[in-house]
């Protein structure tokens, strides 16, 4: 499902017409990205949870040289179903 297709099964599904269904779906995806650049979790009970996690500098091997090279730290977007989309999925 692409974001075309999310924006009309939530303008079906909530009743709302697809261009106030795409102005809800943007609001949401803004304020979870807000949130965590502001360091903070969202929590969707039975959906799961967005954060941040920060991956530690690590030692790489560069494949076309065999170098070593140092991969610095960096803070990545992670998401955990929770337990009822899980079970849902399964």
């Amino acid at each position: 499902m692409n974001k075309t297709e999310l924006i009309a099964k939530i303008a079906e599904t909530a009743g709302l017409s697809k261009v106030d269904a795409k102005k809800a779906l943007d609001a949401a995806v803004a304020a979870v990205k807000d949130a965590l650049v502001a360091g903070d979790k969202v929590q969707l009970v039975g959906f799961g949870t967005f954060a941040v996690k920060v991956q530690p500098a690590r030692e790489g091997i560069n494949p076309a040289t065999k170098a070593k090279i140092k991969i610095a730290a960096k803070k990545v977007a992670k998401f955990k179903a929770g337990a009822e989309l899980a079970e849902a999925v399964k």
